[in-house]
């Protein structure tokens, strides 16, 4: 049975039984089951009216609120300009029934003091990401969710970045820091530009370039397409097969596409593409962003595009978050031709990048730092290798294609139940049912040294044991 969302929005005062029936109604002339519903949406605003919150609790359903500037950015079928006066959007029902990322099945329907509009529920949650899994934890979890590298920054850059805060009074000046990743890239600064971790880049992208119709290569981050659909874009998905080793066939790309997004190494299969079937991508009147911001896990970055200039429209993505152990600073670049270049930056704030982040970008790109980034991917491929060879001891476990990043994802029977039996013994991993392409069956596991995945493992055969009672 298809999950639906139904959004709703009101007049001040609207009563519960007139809500209820307008959706019931709605529901029963489309032929749809008010069983199928799995949630109400409005707009944040409305989610403390009475009479909408009652109507979820009624129908025994969660009431999402959207930010108004949010559902302002989706298209609806029927806008109406007096709603967008008054509440921030065009059509707060079909709307909020859209904002998931569904397919609209029946607009907007009225009732005296309501509305209300069906779509289908996205079966992915595109903003779940593994730092859920840890919060609220008070430490108390070995974190395997989160794919930032263990024991850092290290302490020269805690230390250079504490030394910034002297010029904190001082607006920031990104100059120095582009300069330094261009070198580091060969190339020219206008190629360059520096924004607030690897998720800004992908709203500057999903809201700058005009895409018409774009493709996500899935599984891999979801903040790229929750970006483009926060943005109004419509997004075709090409979802990659675990019998196939999550390997990517250039041919399964829409050839009228005109912005593919795809990761390399990939979040969360960790299967690193060849470049030149990334390159095989690429097209006249395309934008081809590739997302690497684990290739600096990777010795030797193999595979790397960022650098290249003869791959027309390659847009790349780097994070400086994941290896150096800055989530919390918010740091990143974006590689492009200068034009894409100019058109991202018109798009950002004044000042995005904050000064200690700045200079955190230019002590990473650093030759001693390259030199150190390459010393720990070396190491994290060898603690890898340990992890995937004791994995190969559980039969119940699965590994689809070949890991080459600082994470590993696996299939278990069961899976949701071994993640809850692992946190209980003090483990913290990813669930792989929030990526498209996946179902509850898939957990993505963070490599850490040789003593912690000794433990993990102990713990694992623990809960498979716990869990096939």
């Amino acid at each position: 049975m298809t999950r639906l969302v139904v959004g709703v929005g009101g007049r001040a005062g609207v009563s519960v039984e007139e809500v209820c029936a307008l959706v019931e109604e709605t529901l029963r002339g489309a032929g749809l089951a008010t069983g199928a519903v799995a949630a109400l949406a409005t707009v944040e605003s409305k989610t403390g009216e009475p009479g909408i919150a009652g109507a979820a609790e009624r129908f025994g359903v969660p009431l999402v609120g959207y930010p108004a500037e949010r559902l302002a950015l989706i298209p609806v079928p029927h806008p109406s300009a007096s709603v967008r006066d008054a509440s921030g959007t065009a059509s707060v029902a079909e709307a909020a029934a859209l904002a998931g990322g569904g397919e609209l099945l029946v607009p907007k329907r009225r009732s005296v003091a309501a509305t209300c509009a069906v779509a289908t529920a996205e079966e992915h949650d595109l903003r779940h990401h593994g730092d859920a899994e840890v919060a609220d934890a008070g430490g108390a979890l070995v974190d395997l969710a989160v794919n930032v590298r263990s024991d850092t920054p290290p302490q020269w850059l805690k230390e250079r970045i504490a030394s910034s805060l002297a010029d904190l009074a001082a607006y920031p000046d990104g100059r120095a820091a582009r300069a330094a990743v261009a070198a580091r890239h060969g190339l020219p600064v206008e190629r360059v530009l520096l924004t607030a971790g690897a998720a800004e880049a992908f709203v500057l992208i999903a809201r700058a370039l005009g895409a018409v119709r774009p493709v996500v290569v899935h599984p891999q981050f979801t903040e790229p397409e929750a970006a483009l659909r926060d943005a109004g874009h419509r997004v075709e998905r090409v979802l990659l097969r675990p019998e196939d080793g999550f390997r990517l066939d250039p041919a399964a790309v829409p050839e009228e596409a005109d912005l593919v997004v795809v990761g390399n190494p990939t979040n969360p299969t960790s299967v690193l593409h060849p470049a030149a079937t990334l390159a095989a991508l690429a097209r006249p009147g395309r934008t081809l962003v590739v997302d690497e911001a684990f290739m600096d896990a990777v010795p030797g970055e193999r595979e790397a595009l960022a650098g290249r200039m003869d791959v027309p429209g390659l847009v790349v993505l780097r994070s400086l978050t994941k290896t150096w152990g800055l989530a919390g600073l918010r740091i990143g670049y974006v590689l492009a031709e200068p034009e894409v270049i100019a058109k991202l930056a018109a798009a950002q704030p004044l000042w995005p990048v904050s000064t200690p982040a700045l200079v955190a970008a230019e002590a990473c790109v650093s030759p001693a730092a390259l030199a150190e980034a390459e010393a720990a991917a070396r190491r994290i491929a060898v603690d890898r290798e340990h992890l995937l060879a004791g994995l190969a001891e559980f039969e119940e476990v699965t590994v689809s294609g070949v890991a080459e990043g600082p994470f590993v994802l696996v299939r278990i029977p069961g899976a949701a139940e071994v993640r809850t039996r692992l946190r209980a013994l003090g483990f913290a991993v990813r669930r792989g049912d929030t990526f498209p392409g996946l179902d509850p069956d898939w957990l993505r596991l963070a490599v850490r040294d040789r003593t912690t995945t000794g433990r993990l493992l102990q713990a694992l055969d623990h809960a498979l044991a716990l869990a096939g009672r």
